[in-house]
C-alpha cells in the first residue's frame, strides 16, 4: 500500500535551510497549515534574521505581529525566543553538536527546549541530520491508522516505529513527504475520497472498492 502511494502522490524531497531555520519554521507550523506558517515564516525574515542570536534578543512584544497568521502566537512567540536564547547561549549558537549525537541522544536534547516536541525534533534529526526516521504529523497518522499500520490507539512512537519496520531507511523521507500529500487529498480527517483513492483495495477502513483501472485512470494526474 505505501508503495503505491509513493507512486501516485511523488513529491521532490524538501530541501532545508539550516538547522536553526528547520527547527523555528517547524515550531510555527505547530496546529496550523502551511499557508499560515509559511506567511509567518515570512515576516519574520522580514523582521530578524533567523539566527539564535538575533531572536533571543527579540521581544515578545515586537514578535507577535510577525507571527500572527501561525496561531498560538502567544505562546509561539516566547517559546520561539527562549529556545533562540539557549541554542544561542547553551550551544554556542548552533545545533550542530546536537545533530552529531546519535538519534535517541540529539532528540532528548532536542526536546528539552520549550515547545520542542518529538515531531519537531523529528524533523531537524530527519531534514538536516539526515536520521532515518519519519516523523509523524497528524495527516501520517491518519493515514497509518486507517490503513491498519498502527493501532487506532497508538502513540507517536508507536506510529512512527510501524512505519520505520515496513519502510527501508532510504526511502523513509521521500514516503513521509508522499503520505502527507495522500493524507491532504485523498485521505482527508472529515470526508476521505475512497471512491478514489488508489489503495482501496486492500485498505481496511475503505468504504467503497473500485477497480484498480478506475485508481489509476483518477490519480494519475496527481
Amino acid at each position: 500500500m505505501l508503495a503505491k502511494i509513493g507512486q501516485c502522490f511523488p513529491v521532490k524531497p524538501w530541501k532545508p535551510g539550516s538547522p536553526f531555520d528547520t527547527l523555528i519554521q517547524t515550531i510555527l507550523s505547530q496546529n496550523t497549515n502551511d499557508r499560515n506558517s509559511d506567511a509567518a515564516m515570512k515576516k519574520l525574515r522580514e523582521r530578524y534574521r533567523i539566527t539564535p542570536r538575533s531572536l533571543s534578543k527579540a521581544s515578545v512584544r515586537h514578535m507577535i505581529p510577525c507571527i500572527r497568521s501561525a496561531g498560538l502566537y502567544t505562546s509561539k512567540a516566547p517559546r520561539i525566543i527562549e529556545v533562540s536564547r539557549i541554542v544561542q547561549h547553551n550551544y554556542g549558537g548552533s545545533l550542530d553538536s546536537i545533530l552529531k549525537l546519535p538519534y535517541l541522544t540529539a532528540k532528548e536534547k532536542l526536546m528539552e527546549m520549550p515547545g520542542i516536541g518529538p515531531k519537531t525534533a523529528d524533523i531537524v534529526l530527519a531534514f538536516n541530520a539526515r536520521h532515518p526516521v519519519i516523523p509523524v504529523d497528524t495527516h501520517i497518522a491518519r493515514v497509518s491508522k486507517r490503513l491498519g499500520i498502527a493501532s487506532r490507539k497508538g502513540n507517536y512512537e508507536e506510529i512512527r516505529n510501524s512505519l520505520e519496520e515496513l519502510i527501508p531507511e532510504q526511502n523513509r523521507i521521500r514516503l513521509h513527504l508522499s503520505i502527507i500529500q495522500f493524507g491532504r487529498k485523498i485521505c482527508r480527517a472529515p470526508q476521505p475520497k475512497c471512491e478514489i483513492c488508489p489503495v482501496n483495495d486492500t485498505c481496511p477502513s475503505s468504504k467503497v472498492k473500485p477497480s484498480n483501472s478506475d485508481n489509476f485512470a483518477i490519480n494519475k494526474s496527481f
